[in-house]
């Protein structure tokens, strides 16, 4: 009698290039498929990387080079974001012989037959039978993992009075400028949000906030009793959203208002000059879900169902891929 395949997953992989953002969201979504996971990673040169999504992959990467990120075994899931990871992932679901099971998350640029499953967030244009849709973006910040950041103790932060505020703060992007107005109006915001509500912030910078901003949000933590982290120590980042009562977050990451929104409370989104029209359909479906809320403006207190995308790719990519086995099961 023929032995049937195995229909549970058993390996996972991440293609990444190293972008952190990118492989935040694939660790993000390999923990909840909730397998032991291998990171692979791709480093193509000039004038490969140059060609990528298309392709081909470097000749220096292939699967029969020393060091290759592509080297077999291949594994029965392979998880992969970033544009220079597209040509690779599908060279993996050719060596494999089509079973090992590929999803891509965000547009691979290249159409939908660039994985088995695709995710998307909503403001992206990409859609298909095998196209996955929600309004934010897969992470790490689980529920359990924000009820043990919430009762872990941090004195710094500990201390704070009530409400407590994270205020998120990223930077200049090809999408996003913070002028000399825009980074005066953020912080007079936040005094006067400090001043009429009472809040203390915990406040972090990023390396894309112009150094003058950063240097603002320090003297102001300082004069003011906030916590503003130097980038010294663990990054309390996790913390800040377990124990915040509301959030403060610049429009120039979506990630990070997704992120955010995991928790169900307030976020004020400030928006620096620019934008694009991805992030304005981003802001406008939070927006009219009672998520986001304008900044400057009043502290808002109203809690919503807290949403979080990735266990329910990491259901789908299970579903999916048992089917695909189950199909190969029952092929004549």
């Amino acid at each position: 009698m023929q032995r049937q395949p195995e229909i549970s997953p058993s390996s996972v992989w991440i293609l990444t290039d190293g972008k952190a953002g990118d492989l935040a969201q694939c660790v993000g979504v390999a923990e909840a498929v909730g397998l032991p996971f291998e990171t692979r990673r791709v480093a193509p040169r000039a004038p490969f990387s140059w060609w990528l999504p298309y392709g081909p992959i470097d000749p220096r990467e292939r699967e029969d080079r020393p060091g290759s990120p592509i080297a077999p075994p291949y594994p029965d899931i392979a998880i992969a974001s970033g544009r220079r990871t597209v040509a690779y992932l599908r060279r993996v679901k050719r060596l494999s012989g089509g079973r090992t099971f590929t999803v891509f998350l965000k547009d691979p640029r290249t159409g939908t037959g660039a994985a088995d499953l695709i995710w998307v967030a909503e403001h992206d244009r990409l859609r298909g039978g095998n196209v996955m849709v929600t309004p934010t973006s897969p992470h790490r910040f689980s529920a359990s993992v924000l009820s043990e950041l919430r009762a872990a103790t941090n004195p710094e932060i500990d201390k704070l009075g009530a409400p407590r505020v994270a205020v998120l703060v990223g930077g200049d992007s090809r999408h996003h400028r913070f002028s000399n107005e825009d980074q005066t109006r953020l912080l007079d915001g936040l005094r006067e949000t400090a001043r009429t509500s009472g809040a203390k912030f915990m406040i972090t910078a990023s390396r894309r906030t112009p150094a003058a901003l950063a240097q603002g949000l320090a003297g102001l933590a300082r004069e003011s009793g906030h916590y503003f982290w130097t980038g010294e120590g663990p990054n309390p980042y996790g913390l800040y959203l377990a124990k915040a009562d509301a959030i403060i977050a610049t429009a120039d990451s979506t990630n990070m208002i997704g992120e955010a929104a995991s928790t169900g409370k307030p976020i004020h989104v400030f928006e620096p000059g620019g934008g694009h029209a991805k992030i304005t359909r981003f802001l406008g479906t939070l927006r009219a879900l009672g998520v986001i809320h304008p900044f400057p403006g009043p502290l808002k207190t109203t809690t919503y169902e807290p949403m979080n995308a990735t266990p329910a790719i990491a259901s789908r990519i299970l579903r999916d891929y048992a089917a695909m086995r189950h199909k190969e099961t029952t092929a004549p």
